[in-house]
C-alpha cells in the first residue's frame, strides 16, 4: 500500500503557489492569477492551503481567493473568516460584506478580537461605530488598539456633530491610554491630543 507523504504534498502546494505569485509579479495578469489560484485550491487539502498561503496573508489578491475556498470548506472557522474579511476590507469589497463576515466569525468564536475589530471598523455610521468600539473596550479592557480607535472615533464624532458627550468620552479614552503609555513619542502624541480636545468649546 502506497501512502502519501503529507510534507511532500504541502511542499508541492507551496511550490505551485510560489510559482503562481512569481508569475503574477512578473506579468501582472490578474485573470491568470485567479485561474491558477482556483486550480491550486481545488486540488489541495485545507491544511496544505493554510500552510502554503501563510507567507502571503498580507498579499490580499492572493489570500482572498484562497481563503474563500477555505471558508467555504470550513464555514465555522473563525480565524479563516477573519482573514477573508480582512482581505476583503483592504481590497475595498465594502463594509456590508466585511460586517457580515465579522458577525459570522463572532458567532463561531466570540473571543476572537480581530473579528470584533473588523465588526467595528466596517460600521458606516460614526455614532454606531463609536458605540461598537466602546463595547469592545469594555469587553477587552486591556485592548489598547480598541481604546485608541474609540478615542479617535469619539473625537471625530465630537468635532463633526459638536457632541459634548463624545468629547468627554474621547478625553477619558486618551487619558486612559496616557496612564499606561511608556514610549516618549506615544506620550507626547497623547498629551498633544488631550491638550487640543480640552481646549475645544462645543
Amino acid at each position: 500500500m502506497v501512502t502519501n507523504n503529507p510534507s511532500t504534498e504541502e511542499s508541492d502546494v507551496r511550490g505551485r503557489l510560489d510559482a503562481t505569485v512569481h508569475e503574477y509579479h512578473h506579468r501582472g495578469d490578474v485573470a491568470r492569477l485567479l485561474e491558477s489560484l482556483s486550480q491550486i485550491a481545488a486540488s489541495a487539502s485545507t491544511a496544505d492551503l493554510v500552510a502554503a498561503v501563510e507567507p502571503y496573508r498580507e498579499m490580499h489578491e492572493v489570500a482572498g481567493p484562497i481563503y474563500e475556498v477555505i471558508v467555504d470548506r470550513e464555514p465555522n472557522n473563525a480565524r479563516a473568516i477573519v482573514t477573508l474579511a480582512n482581505a476583503y476590507w483592504l481590497t475595498g469589497r465594502g463594509p456590508d460584506v466585511v460586517s457580515d463576515l465579522a458577525s459570522r466569525a463572532l458567532a463561531a468564536d466570540p473571543s476572537n478580537r480581530a473579528a470584533w475589530h473588523l465588526w467595528a471598523l466596517s460600521e458606516s455610521s460614526p455614532r454606531t461605530r463609536v458605540k461598537r468600539w466602546q463595547q469592545i473596550s469594555t469587553r477587552f479592557p486591556d485592548d489598547e488598539l480598541a481604546k485608541a480607535n474609540l478615542a479617535d472615533n469619539a473625537a471625530a464624532l465630537a468635532g463633526a456633530e459638536n457632541d459634548p458627550v463624545a468629547l468627554k468620552l474621547a478625553i477619558a479614552s486618551y487619558e486612559s491610554l496616557l496612564a499606561t503609555a511608556s514610549h516618549p513619542k506615544q506620550r507626547a502624541a497623547l498629551e498633544t491630543a488631550l491638550k487640543t480636545l480640552r481646549n475645544w468649546s462645543l
